[in-house]
């Protein structure tokens, strides 16, 4: 007989649907930002100037869609896999209102230009202080729900989530060191270099922690499930872990190449870099090997077609990666479009796939119903996704290596061969290209927006009942 107790699915609902709605927010304003490098004109007023804009639609898509993302995702996974409830679900609660004020708190200064200056970083120190009570309550809920588990074993997926929520809070903690001059402005704790290092110690790992080792423990639980396979190799996913999290502190340095900073930490970046694709293809082979014995699920199951798909960019973006950090290629890739094509096969070809289909996997389940209302349109976003992200990066690429060409081309005597203004007038088709892959991405979120609305209108919010660990879950 099932025991009486039940999931608390409360609070993975409010993040999973948030997860959508933020996702339209954060990539509409990338596509303002988007058409505003096409049209200039679009730059009519201070607050919806891109420089102001530019700030919000990063914070908006890792922290508001990709945080919600993670919360939703990562309070299911522990609870399913610890056979428990979650631990202090007041403190659960908390996370998700405060999580909400954090982000319309960034959605209100940073068009005012309040701004720290520091990327991924710009909220002023009254949000800062307010991102760090919620974090802490997110690893007591966390820990205390994989401390009170019905199961000896902690499986892989908590391992990843687990070292993103430390790694994180001591990322924020150290870079958002400060000192407040009033209510709205303070200075950084460091100066000149050691300000730049420690804030691409941050940078770099707010791409390692929240957008890789968060959205890895993800993918170790929903690819297996919806293929219906067990982790390809459980050993390599163990290593993969312990491997990652080594090798990704030490890799900021690569995003100061040719700067004040001493050669030696350079290099020391450039070096671990290289080294870090050892452990990410190890996990991209590992998700996709998953698949064996089950690709023909791929056929007419458009949610794992999210997810396979997502490990194929994280593949290619994690290659893409430690190439660009090598200094040779930097000197020409640096400051460029390349580096933002970069960016989104990242953060829309890994982040936003595995999300996408993560929370795809997870809204039927949360209010009781089989499936989403209409596969069909799961099918649509998934392809109008994938020419967005294709479309996005490849004119990316070739604006990049474009614009590095042209800037360091020179006449026999010395000179400059082109002006910086030819490189802009150069770049603008690639831009218009880059603004219809976005729109086209942005169309297949309202596509998913309209599906959750109909999934779960009419229906019963659900919480499944607790199973017992000798049960499969």
């Amino acid at each position: 007989m099932q025991s009486q107790a039940t999931y608390n699915y409360g609070v993975v609902r409010q993040f999973a649907v948030m997860t959508v709605v933020w996702g339209i927010v954060g990539m509409l304003v990338g596509v303002i930002i988007a058409a505003q490098l096409v049209w200039p004109e679009l730059n009519f007023a201070e607050w919806f100037h891109f420089g102001r804009l530019r700030p919000l639609h990063t914070n908006a898509v890792i922290f508001a869609f990709g945080g919600c993302a993670l919360f939703a995702t990562s309070y299911y996974v522990v609870q399913r896999t610890c056979h428990t409830t979650l631990f202090a679900p007041a403190l659960a609660s908390f996370t998700f209102w405060g999580w909400q004020l954090v982000i319309v708190l960034a959605a209100i200064t940073l068009p005012l230009g309040i701004t720290s200056g520091k990327e991924y970083a710009e909220l002023e120190w009254p949000i800062d202080i307010l991102i760090t009570l919620v974090w802490v309550s997110y690893a007591i809920v966390f820990f205390g729900t994989v401390a009170k588990r019905k199961t000896s074993h902690i499986y892989v997926a908590n391992w990843f989530y687990g070292g993103f929520i430390l790694t994180v809070a001591l990322l924020h903690v150290v870079n958002s060191a400060e000192i407040p001059v009033t209510l709205f402005k303070s200075y950084s704790a460091y100066a000149g270099v050691q300000d730049a290092m420690v804030q691409w110690w941050y940078g770099h790992n707010a791409v390692g922690f929240f957008l890789t080792a968060g959205f890895l423990g993800m993918m170790y639980y929903f690819v297996p499930k919806q293929a219906g396979r067990p982790v390809y190799s459980y050993r390599l996913s163990v290593v993969h872990f312990w491997a990652l999290i080594f090798t990704y502190m030490w890799a900021g340095p690569h995003h100061l190449h040719y700067t004040a900073l001493p050669d030696w930490t350079q290099s020391l970046g450039m070096a671990f870099s290289l080294i870090l694709l050892a452990p990410s293809w190890g996990g991209m082979i590992n998700g996709i090997m998953t698949l064996s014995g089950a690709w023909h699920k791929l056929r007419d199951d458009p949610i794992l077609k999210f997810l396979v798909t997502s490990l194929a960019f994280y593949g290619m973006s994690t290659f893409e990666g430690p190439m660009m950090s090598i200094k040779t290629v930097n000197a020409l890739s640096h400051y460029t479009d390349w580096t933002i094509g970069h960016v989104h096969s990242g953060a829309l070809g890994w982040v936003a796939m595995v999300s996408i289909g993560s929370i795809y996997y997870l809204l039927p389940k949360l209010w009781g119903r089989n499936e989403m209302y209409s596969t069909p349109l799961v099918t649509l976003h998934f392809w109008v996704s994938t020419i967005g992200v294709v479309l996005y990066i490849a004119s990316m690429w070739v604006a990049g290596v474009m614009q590095g060409l042209m800037w360091r081309a020179t006449n026999s005597d010395g000179t400059l061969t082109y002006a910086f203004v030819e490189g802009v007038k150069a770049s603008y088709p690639f831009w218009q290209i880059r603004l219809l892959g976005g729109t086209l991405f942005l169309a297949g979120m309202f596509i998913m927006f309209y599906n959750m609305v109909r999934t779960i209108a009419g229906q019963k919010a659900y919480n499944a009942p607790v199973i017992a660990p000798a049960a499969a879950h």
